[in-house]
This record gives C-alpha cells, sequence and structure tokens, in this order.
C-alpha cells in the first residue's frame, strides 16, 4: 500500500495502548454488529488509494456480478489525503465512506483514540481468525478483542541477496542463520567484491524498527511503558554501529536511494518485504538471475526470522451507511483464495490469508531468482511473523528512535546512552514511563 529470542507465539495478542490523555473523539454513532447473513443489496463506497484501488475496483466488478442488485463505487483518495480525511471524519462523526483503507502500524491507533468508530466485523470473520496472518489480526483488534480492521496483504521479511557476490567470495547462504554469521559473510564480500554489507537509509530508522519487531518488540511494552532502552535494543543498535564501523554499510537516502543502491550492485543484501518482488523485477530487469532470497537471520540460534513491513487492511466506520454490505464485501476480497490469489497475480499485494499462500501460484519456481520459489518461502515466514505492540504514540517515538540511531551509527555515540536520551524525550513529550 504500505531479533534475538525465541520467536513469540503465533496466538498472542496485540494490544492496543492509548496515550496517557485521551486523544481525539469518536463517533457519535451507536457501535453497529453486522451479521454473516445480511441481505446483499444496496451500494457501498471505498475509500482506498494506488494499486488497492486498482485491486478492489477489479473485484467489486466481479462482486457485483455475484451479487445482482448490489454497486460498489471504489474512490482512489490519494494515500496524501487519506488519514487527513479519515481523521476529520472520525472527529467529526459524518463524512465517512462505507470502508475505509487502514495500514498495518496506523490501524491500532484508530482503534485506540477512536473505540466507537468502527464496526465489529466478529460475526462475519471470528470464525475465520486462524486463516490470517496472526501479526496482521492483532493490529486490527481492539483491547476487547473485537477484529475491526480486516488483515488484508502481509509485508512479510526475507533476506535478498545478490548470489552471484555470494559465489564469488565463497560464502554458502545456507551457513548465514545469525546476525553473526551475516557479518562475517558481509566481510568475505566486501574482500572478494569490493560491495558492502547493506545499503539502507539509516535516517529512517527502519532498518533499525525491523530488528526489534523480528525480536518481538515494539517501541512500547505491553504496559504502554517505553521500551527502547531494552536489551534487545541496544543489541541491535550495537550491531547496526558495528556493521557501519566495519565500513560494511553504505547509507542512503529515502526510497530513490535503496532503489539506485540495489540498481548500482552496492551491496550484496538487502532486507526487504515481499513486495521488493515487484520492485526488482519491475525496474531492475537487467538484473534477472543474480538475486535470490532467505531469512533474516536470527539474533541468536533458533530465534524468529522475520518480521513485517508495510500491508494495510479494511475497516468498516460505525457511520457507514450499509455496514451489511460492506462486511459482506470484505468478506468476498480479503476471505476467499481465488480473491487473494488474484490480487497477488494482477497488482502484487500478498495475502494475509494463510489459505490463499497454499495455492500453487506460491509455489512457482520464478525466473528472475534463479528459479527458486521465492513466494513459498514468504508464504512460510508469514505465519511466524512475532506480535509486537502498538500505541498511539508509535509516530512520535519513531521519529525519536530514528534520531538516535543516527546518532549511534553515524556520529559513534554509544548505543544505550542514545537509546536512554531517546526514551527521556519520549517521556517528556508523551508522559509515559520508561520501562525498568
Amino acid at each position: 500500500m504500505a531479533v534475538r529470542r525465541a520467536l513469540v507465539p503465533a496466538a498472542a495478542t496485540m494490544l492496543l495502548l492509548a496515550g496517557c490523555a485521551t486523544g481525539g473523539g469518536t463517533s457519535p454513532t451507536e457501535p453497529v454488529t453486522v451479521g454473516a447473513d445480511g441481505a446483499l443489496e444496496g451500494e457501498i463506497t471505498v475509500w482506498t488509494w494506488d494499486v488497492a484501488a486498482v485491486a478492489l475496483e477489479r473485484l467489486a466488478a466481479t462482486f457485483e456480478k455475484e451479487n445482482p442488485g448490489t454497486s460498489v463505487e471504489v474512490v482512489d483518495v490519494g494515500y496524501d489525503n487519506a488519514y487527513d480525511k479519515l481523521s476529520v471524519g472520525l472527529q467529526a462523526g459524518s463524512g465517512l465512506p462505507d470502508i475505509v483503507t487502514i495500514e498495518v502500524d496506523r490501524a491500532p491507533g484508530y482503534l485506540a483514540e477512536f473505540p466507537d468508530g468502527f464496526v465489529d466485523l466478529g460475526p462475519v470473520l471470528g470464525d475465520k481468525q486462524a486463516d490470517f496472518d496472526p501479526f496482521k489480526w492483532s493490529t486490527g483488534t481492539t483491547a476487547d478483542g473485537t477484529i475491526a480492521v480486516a488483515p488484508w496483504d502481509s509485508g512479510t521479511v526475507g533476506m535478498f541477496y545478490r548470489a552471484d557476490y555470494l559465489a564469488a567470495a565463497g560464502v554458502d547462504p545456507s551457513s548465514i542463520e545469525t546476525w553473526a554469521d551475516l557479518v562475517e559473510a558481509g566481510e568475505q564480500v566486501k574482500t572478494a567484491t569490493g560491495n558492502t554489507l547493506m545499503s539502507v537509509d539509516v535516517a529512517s530508522g527502519a532498518i533499525f524498527r525491523m530488528m526489534l519487531h523480528q525480536q518481538g518488540q515494539g517501541y512500547f511494552d505491553e504496559n504502554g511503558d517505553i521500551a527502547i532502552t531494552s536489551p534487545e535494543a541496544v543489541e541491535a543498535l550495537t550491531l547496526l554501529q558495528d556493521i557501519n564501523a566495519r565500513g560494511l554499510l553504505q547509507n542512503v537516502r529515502g526510497w530513490d536511494g535503496r532503489v539506485g543502491a540495489t540498481k548500482d550492485g552496492s551491496s550484496a543484501f538487502h532486507p526487504e518485504a515481499v513486495w521488493w518482488t515487484g520492485t526488482l523485477t519491475g525496474e531492475m530487469p537487467e538484473l534477472s538471475g543474480k538475486f535470490s532470497v532467505m531469512e533474516l537471520p536470527a539474533f541468536e540460534q533458533g530465534g524468529a526470522r522475520t518480521a513485517n513491513n508495510g500491508g494495510s487492511g479494511l475497516a468498516v466506520p460505525t457511520q457507514a451507511e450499509n455496514p451489511e454490505l460492506a462486511a459482506a464485501f470484505i468478506d468476498f476480497a480479503l476471505a476467499g483464495t481465488e480473491s487473494q490469489v488474484s490480487m497477488m497475480e494482477n497488482e502484487g499485494l500478498f495475502p494475509a490469508y494463510l489459505p490463499a499462500l497454499e495455492d500453487e501460484y506460491f509455489q512457482q519456481e520464478l525466473e528472475y531468482f534463479g528459479g527458486q520459489p521465492v513466494f513459498q518461502l514468504f508464504a512460510e515466514q508469514t505465519k511466524q511473523i512475532p506480535t509486537i505492540t502498538y500505541a498511539t504514540d508509535d509516530a512520535l517515538a519513531n521519529d525519536t528512535a530514528a534520531n538516535a540511531v543516527v546518532a549511534a551509527v553515524i556520529n559513534g555515540e554509544d548505543p544505550a546512552a542514545a537509546l536512554q536520551a531517546a526514551a527521556e524525550q519520549i517521556a517528556t513529550a508523551t508522559g509515559r514511563e520508561i520501562a525498568g
């Protein structure tokens, strides 16, 4: 749209933590619960953007044919406007459509700030919980266990790598099981080819957040306390600092920097989500046959080897005019193998609906990746994404943590001290406690 301990159990429930002060308002509409056998008639409007709009518009045509008397209008509201419109509508209690798109990292904040703002989709999807990516399901669940944002696509993370570079350096990819193994492999690749280990945008803090997620950690713990001074966080930041100190990290700027560095072949390894396959095949066809994919290296043997980066869900505001039809369309689009596989084939949206991942489409060998069944690897890892805690102050914490990453990785500050300073800034800004 858009790691070092044992894996967090898939059944774990994510806590949706509000800030210390109550933020925003709630919809004045009474909470609506829809039934699975609601009459399918009338019209609904869906707000989304970009390729997601293309996918839903295509599915809407099929849905209308299968359900005469229904009409689904898909409106591309544009990413830049989507959340402003959503926030204003929730505050006002009016002006929102029947279905809205919400990204995985935004959903918990909206559910906490507007607890009465969205329809309970449990009667339609509740008995299908085991069929969805557990991480994505948890991000769409309220504190009382209500599923309000239906999982759509997953941003399962793996490690893309230049197979030709590893071959030139005599590195066996299967020998890379931990981050320590990866650093050693990076040293060998640099000696043999002159290329760095990774090209990342340090200032975004994205690589640090991915490393936290891999270890089942967010910026806050289950109590809502600030958790970025944890031993796991210090270990992740120390690792990044060490990689840079060894001359194995190329610092790039933004999306264009990442794409450019990959296209130029500057680095051997690229920790990215499954959607990176589309970037490679679409923007770098000349590199066909040079890339392969493995799981992320674990922080310790037996630890989690994936995380999540991106993906969205669909929700029905309680002010929706036709919540029954809206819920039925969500069920059709997101809880069906045929619909989900078609969105992967046509729009590159990797399913959060696990039964779809059993389709033969995900078993195919991809020529671009030397015949490797890349999607099968991501399908297996999607079920293993650790569950973490989000809070309404995540955006602020992310910006502050990113500054700490720059301070430690680029400026050489002590990682523990940089994270402590960041935690204190977050505490001052939010009134939250720092976890002990």
